[in-house]
């Protein structure tokens, strides 16, 4: 009895508070990791598309030092983000209806459930009809809406639909693509290179649908026409003639096999952080055989401090 009365009363005593610490810091390591995703198109000698590679068939560098190949999709599902940019100045909107149904097929043969479109028109300014979407009947109404123009803001509309691609999901594999419909001519006194590095820091692949509306150089703009060939070049893009608006639905037709037929290989940034500079990308095959055999198409480089 005497043992169970004092075990009673300790019981009853105040108990000293329990101390509770925090449990120790354990320091955190952030490691960042960039996939640069590079899509590309292998040719033949005729330029037609050739399928069947693996990742092992290619080899990839960053300014001059070999990468390893991570991600690797052959003859490409991976996702596109696209702005359709229609010139709508006078000296290209002509026959709107063959323009407008050659955009129409083209959205309705591209377009998946895991792609996006913006479409945009330019003229004395850039406009944003329909933000990126894969509704193709919201897409088919903002085509029946281009308003004419007189001018033509050609490096704006490359310029602003580059940043509304770089705003795109960076998911891996997803490959950004800007397509034009123009004449080639900028008469808004836009710069050239400040388009093409907002393309670039976009990963925007950028097609050109060169409206020729005269076959003779007096009614041309070569200096435009040659200015977008060689973004096209750059960006990992392609570009074609349409002498006449009956060719622009063949010409939408070959852009969706460029994009249906591309290879697209993902490597890690190499360490070093992210400054402003621009970094050299070279594609080959690995087999010195097939290197004069076939022709690659791809991005030149990219900013790396860009998205």
């Amino acid at each position: 009895m005497k043992l169970a009365a004092f075990l009673l009363a300790a019981a009853l005593l105040p108990q000293a508070p329990i101390e509770r610490r925090p449990p120790p810091q354990v320091p955190t390591i952030k490691v960042e990791t960039r996939l640069v995703n590079v899509a590309v198109n292998v040719v033949d000698a005729n330029g037609a598309p050739v399928a069947g590679f693996s990742r092992d068939d290619f080899e990839i560098s960053e300014d001059g030092k070999p990468q390893k190949i991570a991600f690797f999709e052959k003859e490409s599902s991976t996702p596109l983000s696209i702005v359709l940019a229609i010139d709508a100045s006078e000296s290209v909107l002509g026959d709107e209806r063959l323009e407008k149904d050659a955009a129409k097929h083209f959205v309705n043969a591209l377009l998946r459930d895991q792609d996006e479109l913006d479409l945009m028109d330019f003229s004395d300014t850039v406009r944003e009809i329909v933000p990126f979407t894969n509704q193709k009947k919201l897409i088919e109404r903002g085509l029946n809406r281009l308003e004419r123009g007189n001018e033509t803001a050609l490096y704006d509309a490359i310029y602003l639909g580059s940043q509304r691609l770089a705003e795109t999901r960076a998911d891996a594999g997803r490959r950004r693509v800007l397509v034009l419909i123009t004449d080639g001519g900028d008469t808004k006194g836009s710069r050239y290179q400040q388009a093409l590095e907002q393309a670039q820091r976009a990963g925007a692949m950028v097609y050109s649908l060169i409206i020729v509306p005269i076959a003779a150089d007096a009614g041309r703009n070569t200096g435009g026409e040659h200015a977008l060939i060689q973004m096209a070049h750059d960006t990992g893009g392609r570009y074609y003639y349409v002498e006449d608006p009956k060719d622009l639905r063949p010409a939408f037709a070959h852009v969706s096999d460029d994009l249906r037929t591309q290879y697209v290989l993902g490597y890690y940034a190499p360490k070093g952080g992210r400054d402003s500079s621009f970094r050299a990308i070279k594609v080959q095959m690995k087999d010195p055989s097939l290197r004069g055999k076939y022709s690659l198409r791809y991005r030149t480089g990219y900013y790396s401090d860009a998205r």
